[in-house]
């Protein structure tokens, strides 16, 4: 059935997993004008900046700053940590699990991954058993990606290091927290991650364009000894500069955005935060869920204790394509959701929400999608966004 597109009208419901929507008093901050990056007063807002990015973080050690999107920290970390030929340990979560890897191989790494259904998740006993059985210590890290966007679930951390702990074995920490960061509670200190790999444009609600690294003391002593080639990313150079980063300009209207990033944060309150991604997301699940009666979609995600509460993946019948219910949820109710990456193209559309998000911003997502569905001739039970309805009604009451 042909359907006309439809000439927008009204703000686009963003519910992409990244960028995601940016409040606007974060608009207005970041359409600062041009200040001299020396200056002492714009000095005083790039530490105020760092002491805030630190407590999101949950740390007290080291903080380095790009102008690049995430990946450019992914590379940043990997730069300043190994030298050639160093092995990394790469669980498997799905498609930015297997680009970091392909990321340390271009750089002249080695790699092994602990293989796990897309589905499911890792095991954790191949973990354990794949450092246990390293009794030469030739693994030099882990490279762990936090929240999984590609698929929407979680990999616990803390099950990480206690795996470390439990083996006695010394390999750097590394997480990419960037599309969880801001939105699901993450410890770099208390669950002794090494490197915390970050980005703007998701939890933290900025324009891509920043990315970061926090850097444990452990992950400074081992740069001393890296050999593999760096310059921009190059952190003994950073720490001859007065901001301790950005070997060049300094991106100054994006910490403008980030200072009012943290505001709105800390004023919420962290811990309002998870809790409000926690509740959305759910409310997410729970319409899924009702969709899947009749043949209908599904959640990608198998495993209920590793829901992400920041991104959904929806996993599309047989026979049927995600672009298409994509195609038509944009083009007909301007909604723009996420596509599958990677060998989930076609076969999962994902639906965002992280950041500045609230009740009827999910709700409305979810009523177009349902819609979609319906236009796309996907077989599904009709009434999901009830389901969420009911569910976040009595959130509400408690």
């Amino acid at each position: 059935m042909d359907i006309k597109p439809r000439l927008p009208r009204g703000r686009q419901f963003f519910a992409n997993p990244g960028p995601t929507n940016i409040p606007d008093s974060i608009l207005h901050a970041v359409a600062h004008v041009t200040v001299d990056f020396n200056d002492p007063a714009f000095i005083a807002v790039y530490d105020e900046c760092v002491a805030g990015l630190k407590r999101v973080l949950k740390t007290e050690q080291e903080v380095f700053l790009y102008t690049g999107s995430g990946h450019a920290a992914w590379e940043a970390a990997l730069v300043n940590l190994f030298s050639p030929g160093d092995l990394l340990l790469v669980p498997e979560t799905g498609y930015f699990s297997e680009s970091w890897a392909k990321m340390a191989q271009d750089l002249g790494l080695r790699f092994r991954t602990i293989e796990a259904d897309w589905r499911r998740g890792v095991d954790f006993g191949a973990l354990r058993a794949a450092l246990a059985a390293d009794a030469g210590h030739e693994i030099k890290a882990i490279c762990a990606v936090h929240n999984e966007t590609a698929t929407g679930m979680v990999l616990p951390l803390s099950e990480l290091r206690a795996a470390l702990d439990a083996t006695g074995h010394p390999a750097l920490l590394l997480a990419d927290t960037i599309s969880s960061l801001g939105s699901m509670d993450f410890r770099m200190d208390g669950w002794g991650v090494d490197i915390a790999v970050g980005g703007s444009q998701k939890g933290l609600m900025l324009p891509t364009g920043m990315s970061f690294t926090g850097v444990s003391a452990k992950a400074m002593a081992a740069h001393k000894t890296s050999t593999l080639p760096k310059s921009y990313f190059n952190w003994t150079n950073m720490l001859t500069r007065r901001h301790r980063s950005f070997v060049g300009t300094v991106p100054t209207s994006l910490f403008y955005g980030l200072r009012e990033s943290i505001r709105l944060l800390e004023e919420e309150g962290l811990e309002e935060v998870f809790a409000r991604h926690a509740r959305l997301g759910e409310a997410v699940r729970r319409c899924v869920r009702h969709w899947s009666g009749n043949n209908g979609p599904t959640l990608f995600c198998r495993t209920p204790d590793r829901f992400s509460d920041s991104v959904t993946a929806v996993m599309m019948p047989e026979g049927h394509d995600a672009d298409a219910v994509r195609r038509i949820a944009l083009s007909t109710f301007n909604v723009s959701l996420g596509g599958g990456l990677g060998r989930l193209g076609g076969k999962v559309f994902r639906i965002g929400h992280l950041g500045d998000l609230n009740e009827p911003m999910i709700l409305g997502t979810l009523a177009s999608v349902e819609m979609a569905l319906r236009l796309a001739g996907v077989p599904h039970a009709p009434g999901g966004v009830n389901a969420a309805i009911e569910y976040l009604a009595e959130a509400a009451r408690s």
